[in-house]
This record gives structure tokens, sequence and C-alpha cells, in this order.
């Protein structure tokens, strides 16, 4: 037999591909360089590596629009390298974004935000890194809540000394078929994988295995994982992960749904983050727990305050009840979402504080010097992150408090029962103006306002095509062309 030489023995391809314990070494490694490092020596550090690992062959930078859609694209790695500060990008072409005036925008590099990706999940080569959407002149672009979150935080520990702590709970639903979201109807809805319920699953039943896959991708990428289990509703699933500084923790949002849904996709099924996707069973929420620490403190316990909070953590509670009508439209973000404000299943729709009733917008889960916080149980699954923290930890620390008028009897107030209700008391806050701007309060009223439109405004007890192919989260955009 003729020996072939060395050369058509080697293989077509070498992309980088990294054992799943070197790539949590790497991760986490990167996440405490990343508060370390100034962005100028992290640029110099990735630049340096880049340069040096020879089987990467792109960087997949990535942003969110206002609604709170992840997008990204890929720069070949050399492009990338020579041209990493003059990125830009057409935001004219993106629902949510921009109008066609605004269309050239810039991207620039959040260095310290840099992910190696498990490569039998996403393919191999890659890394991931956040960027800052600015306009040609190079300043912040203000419908870009990643960056206006960052900002937000600088000026915390500036003014306050204050680091915002958040650890979220994100619910999903595990359901069959690939791209089930854009083939849906309300003749057959989504076909569920499991008919078990909260912790209840064999260790090799479907969702099990997207559960474990899911996971143990996520260790990988450093989030730090604490549980994982399948929650209330049949199919419904939750993964905990650690806290984390408030925009860490957003981008971790953005990269456990990416993982959740490209992981459902490679087992030809699909994860769905529709608050409710399926009548009659409790719907998915996106808990989040949110903290402030001062020089390493977590000012929000006080041992001998109420339910163990301190002070700081009650008027924290009063000034986040005071704006809660007006804070739903961004924290209950589709006309989905206020299917799921349903009290007959768990629905944290009370404008009130507890620490055992699940009703309630805000719960006080029990907690110690290092872990007490505030739960704030109405959010969304699909609601943008950055946007949801921006406005809640504007409301905990510069709304106004809620004052008791004492000539009247207590009620329990509600939250919206529609996104019609809810854009109008958006669209009425002087706060909601105030805090998120009147560009971005008008552009965000704007798109909700068209999801809205393409709902009846009666849902009843069916889940609605339009409310599910129209939700800005699927990616179904022609339709939105053709309505």
């Amino acid at each position: 037999m003729t020996k072939t030489n060395n050369t058509e023995a080697a293989p077509l391809k070498n992309f980088l591909e990294i054992p799943y314990d070197g790539l949590e070494a790497l991760n986490l490694e990167a996440a405490e360089a990343a508060v370390k490092l100034t962005q100028a020596e992290l640029e110099k550090k990735y630049c340096d590596y880049l340069r040096r690992e020879k089987r990467l062959k792109a960087v997949t930078v990535c942003f969110t629009d206002i609604e709170g859609r992840f997008h990204m694209l890929d720069y070949d790695k050399q492009f990338f390298l020579a041209a990493n500060d003059n990125l830009t990008f057409d935001g004219s072409s993106i629902r949510g974004f921009s109008a066609q005036k605004e269309s050239d925008l810039r991207l620039g590099m959040d260095w310290g935000s840099i992910v190696w990706l498990p490569s039998d999940v996403f393919g191999p080569g890659k890394v991931i890194m956040f960027a800052t959407v600015l306009n040609r002149d190079r300043s912040l672009y203000d419908a870009d809540f990643r960056a206006r979150l960052a900002e937000l935080a600088k000026e915390i520990k500036r003014t306050k000394g204050l680091t915002a702590n958040v650890a979220a709970e994100v619910e999903g639903f595990l359901v069959k078929g690939v791209n089930a979201e854009q083939s849906y109807n309300e003749v057959n809805g989504f076909e569920l994988i499991s008919t078990g319920g909260y912790y209840h699953s064999l260790p090799l039943d479907p969702l099990k295995k997207f559960i474990d896959t899911a996971a143990e991708a996520q260790r990988a990428m450093g989030f730090r994982n604490e549980k994982d289990h399948p929650e209330v509703a049949p199919s419904q699933f939750e993964l905990n992960f650690s806290f984390a500084h408030a925009v860490r923790a957003c981008d971790l949002i953005q990269l456990y749904r990416l993982v959740c849904r490209q992981v459902a996709a490679n087992m030809g099924m699909t994860a769905t983050f529709l608050p409710k996707p399926v009548s009659g069973v409790n719907g998915s929420g996106m808990h989040l727990n949110l903290s402030f620490a001062k020089n390493g403190r977590n000012v929000f316990h006080d041992a001998k305050g109420e339910d163990g909070l301190s002070k700081e953590a009650w008027g924290a509670v009063s000034r986040i009840l005071n704006h809660a009508q007006e804070l739903s439209l961004v924290l209950n973000s589709s006309v989905n979402a206020y299917r799921r404000l349903d009290p007959h299943f768990e629905a944290p729709n009370q404008i009130k504080v507890s620490s055992v009733d699940r009703g309630a917008m805000v719960r006080i889960p029990a907690g110690n010097e290092r872990s007490a916080r505030l739960e704030i149980r109405s959010v969304g699954p699909d609601a943008n992150p950055y946007l949801a923290l921006f406005a809640l930890i504007s409301a905990a620390l510069y709304g106004e408090p809620l004052t008791k008028d004492e000539t009247k009897r207590d009620r329990v107030r509600y939250l919206p029962g529609n996104i019609l209700d809810a854009l109008r008391v958006f669209r009425a806050s002087e706060f909601m103006k105030r805090t998120l701007g009147e560009g971005p309060h008008e552009k965000y009223a704007y798109h909700k306002q068209a999801a809205a439109d393409r709902s009846p405004k009666e849902l009843g007890t069916i889940v609605k095509s339009s409310e599910v192919l129209f939700h800005h989260d699927v990616t179904t955009q022609m339709l939105w062309h053709k309505f």
C-alpha cells in the first residue's frame, strides 16, 4: 500500500474545541479578570490571545434590542483584530431598535464579557462577546439598556457606594418539535414533552436529558450553577445559577435563554420562554432577586429588622410597590405575559410584599447577612432583563415611596390584567418617561402597541396564534411586514 504524504493525512479543519473542565476554568478566570482589570488591559489581554490562538476562526458579537431580542453576528477573527474599533451595523433593519434616519450605528466591545462556548452545543472555533451600541459619534445609544444599566451601576457606585447584586430564576417550557413557536396554531397548541411536575422526572427522560445537557453547558460557561429541576407545570424547567452584579446577571440571562434554545434544537425540540404557552397550568416567570451591597456588606440585611430586612430594604420595597403598575409593561412585556398573572396559578399579581404569599409581587425569602434580598416575582421570562433591572433599580433608589391614606381602608391593589391597561399606565407615567427618557419611552410603547394590535382585546382561555407568532422573541419577522 502506498503511503500518503503528511499533507494528505492532516485534517482539513482544526478548530478550537476545549473540554468542559477547561472551559469552566477559562470562563471563571475571565469573569474575575473583568472585575480586576481596566477595559484597556482587557483589550490587550484578549487581542493577544486571539492572535496566538490559531484554532479560533471567528468572534461572535452580541447585543440586545429594546424589546429584549438577542442579536448575534460573527466577525472573522483577522478582520475583528484589525477593525474592532470601527464595527458598524444597520440599526434600521432591526425591529425595535432604530428608525431609518438612525441606520448607521456602531458596536463598542465590552472586553470583559468574553465567553468560551461548548463546541458540541455551538460548534467549534468561536468565542462570544457583548457589545455596547453607540451612535455615529460614539455616544451611547439611548435605547441600548445594557449600556444604560452599566451607566446606572457606575452612578450608584459613585454617588451611594452601592453595588446591585442580582440572581435570576428563569423558567421555561420544553415542547416537541424544532421551531414549535413558528408553527404554532391554537387548535393543536404545543405538544408537551413531559406529564410530570415539580422535581418529577426520570433521570433519562427527554426533559431531564435536556436539563442535564443545558446545565453542563452553563457550568462550562462559568454560570456557577446552583440547582436545576423540572418545575410545577408539565414540561417546565428551571436552572438556577449564582448571583452577579447587575450587568453580568443580565448577560447570563441572555446566554441562559440562548443555551436552552440551542440545546433543545439540537435534541429536536423547542425551549420556549413564553410566559403562558399552555392554558390551565402554571406559567413561567423570571424571578429577580435583588440586593445592594456597600463595602462588601449586604445593606438589605438587619437581623433585628422586620423579616430580617433593613430600613434601606423596606424603603426599596415601598418605592417599587408605589410604581408597580407603571413598571408592569417593562416587567410583563408581551400580550401573552398577562395570561400568567392569573391568581388561580400562584400568579404574583398582587401589589404587596410578603414573606409567605406567592401571590405577592415582592416576596421576602428567608435569608441571612449574605443572602437577604427582595424577590420580584412578577417579571415574565420574555422581558428585556437589562431594561427590567434598569427600571427596578431606578424605582428602588429614586422612586417615590408608597404613602398610606389613614382615612381609607386598606385594599389590595393589582397589576394590570392585560397589555392594553399596562400600556395606558406606562404612557401616562411621568416617572417612566423621566427614568427611560422620552425617546426610549415612546419607542418601547410603540412596539408594545404594535403587538397588542395584532391580538384580540379579549384573549379568552385558548392561547391565540397571534400572541405566539407576533411575540417579540419569536423569530417570525416576515409576518410583521405582512400583517
